[in-house]
């Protein structure tokens, strides 16, 4: 026997019966996907792999695809759902769907909230904007059952819409102020779990702010111009 010093790994490990080694990196400054996409286009053409050799992205990105992915099947689910609930409600689809035109409008907020705070869209995001669902559906829900309260006391589309939102309002607001006051906390957040608080938080207060005044002020509107429940909007 022959026995010599020789440079190799300190460890072998194996994963499918093949050789495994793990790279790991974090990212700090910028999206993750996007980091993933542009590192995957420099492996390619700047380190072609021999053959037998195969790479793999994992880690937090392979959660996070899992996570959109699990996500794009529940939010239409979700919002389906939500839609029978309110048709049985108000028996009727034009009411269903004006309730339903809130998710817009939140959406709008949580997505310029996130820009000018620099925040990504991560999962953490992604469940703050399915948060912001259920709290715009609130609202619309309380101005449109009492609009219809209100319209079948016999008054005119002009004092259907005004008096219902005057006499909603603190209820609105309550409702958003609550929530959001409860998140701010988590603005200012540091530290382990952190980087979960913040874009949740970021999320919900800026779609708060963006629904609670466009339903107060459109969705009045849009109910003059399209709330009435007739024949062939039931």
């Amino acid at each position: 026997a022959r026995i010599q010093r020789v440079d190799g790994p300190v460890k072998i490990d194996r994963e499918d019966g093949a050789r495994m080694s793990v790279v790991r990196a974090n990212v700090r400054g910028r999206d993750m996907v996007g980091f993933v996409e542009a590192a995957r286009q420099k492996v390619a053409t700047e380190l072609p792999l021999p053959n037998g050799y195969r790479l793999t992205w994992g880690g937090q990105f392979e959660n996070q695809q899992r996570a959109a992915a699990r996500l794009s099947i529940v939010v239409p689910v979700a919002i389906g759902l939500i839609f029978l609930l309110l048709f049985t409600t108000f028996g009727a689809i034009r009411q269903a769907l004006l309730v339903l035109v809130n998710i817009p409008f939140a959406l709008i907020g949580g997505v310029f909230a996130l820009v000018l705070t620099g925040e990504y869209l991560s999962v953490p995001a992604s469940v703050g904007f399915i948060a912001l669902l259920g709290i715009a559906v609130l609202n619309g829900v309380v101005l449109v059952s009492y609009f219809n309260q209100l319209r079948a006391h016999g008054l005119s589309e002009h004092r259907i819409v005004v008096e219902g939102a005057m006499r909603r309002l603190r209820p609105v607001l309550m409702t958003a102020s609550i929530t959001a006051l409860g998140l701010i906390p988590l603005l200012f957040a540091s530290g382990p779990g952190s980087e979960v608080q913040r874009p949740l938080a970021v999320v919900v207060i800026g779609g708060l702010l963006s629904s609670t005044l466009l339903t107060l002020i459109l969705l009045p509107i849009l109910y003059r111009r399209y709330g009435g429940t007739s024949k062939g909007a039931k």
